[in-house]
């Protein structure tokens, strides 16, 4: 399966656009990886590349590297009180802010993209939401997990995530962190795809609802996640609300 669905190609070119792009990076961030032994996660070895490629080309201040990379495997028993607090279940697995942002599955192909300018947001201390949606998200009482079905080849899924991380990162700055947005790679954790009947991606699932198949705009997302934070969502025939999509 590796390879065959997704372009992971760290040549000179990829390390030297990531290292122009992470050049602007204001605060450090930490990235956690979570793996198994090679026989167990065809994928495992590659999202290491990638997050070592990240690590390796972001900026040094004060001495140190303004990505910080933690690496924790399944097979190590210290490891798994870490996968424990994360919520990780799914190998690869790779995480920002303690498991507040998370992708289940390689974040390759266009899903680079993403993670990269989550990285950057994150590192900027800036969501980039409006303030309406910032306030929304303030008030939240109750509790919302977002999944972001999504494919490497998808060129709207990583706008889609992107959106659903900055929902998350904005309410967890605040010190409301009541939602979890998890970005799930559809061919490698196809029991979760199947259980939502995705035919076509990005489609997001709130609490456990199919709610929206495209990349929706941020003043109705607000609203869709208002309503799952208490309970009122109802789910959606799989149909494009509107937003771009790409067939699975």
């Amino acid at each position: 399966m590796s390879g065959k669905y997704y372009e992971l190609e760290i040549n000179e070119s990829f390390m030297t656009e990531l290292k122009e792009t992470l050049a602007y990076m204001v605060n450090p961030v930490r990235i956690d990886v979570f793996v198994d032994s090679d026989e167990r996660c065809e994928t495992c070895n590659d999202t290491i590349s990638l997050a070592k490629a990240i690590e390796e080309t972001s900026p040094v201040k004060d001495g140190k590297k303004m990505v910080e990379l933690r690496i924790f495997k399944r097979s190590q028993q210290k490891d798994l009180e870490e996968f424990k607090k994360q919520g990780v279940e799914r190998v690869p697995s790779v995480t920002l802010l303690d498991g507040i942002i998370k992708y289940s599955g390689i974040p390759a192909g266009e899903e680079i993209r993403g993670l990269i300018e989550t990285i950057m947001r994150i590192s900027e201390n800036d969501s980039g939401l409006e303030e309406e949606t910032k306030k929304a998200l303030k008030a939240l009482k109750g509790k919302v997990h977002i999944e972001t079905v999504v494919t490497p080849p998808c060129p709207y899924c990583p706008y889609a995530a992107l959106l659903a991380n900055m929902f998350a990162y904005e309410a967890y700055k605040q010190g409301n962190p009541k939602i979890i947005s998890e970005t799930v790679e559809a061919y490698e954790n196809m029991d979760i795809a199947e259980k939502y009947g995705v035919m076509s991606v990005p489609a997001i699932a709130l609490n456990g609802v199919m709610s929206f198949v495209g990349v929706p705009y941020e003043e109705d997302f607000i609203e869709y996640i208002k309503d799952a934070a208490e309970n009122k969502l109802k789910e959606i025939t799989l149909k494009d609300e509107g937003g771009e999509k790409t067939q699975l």
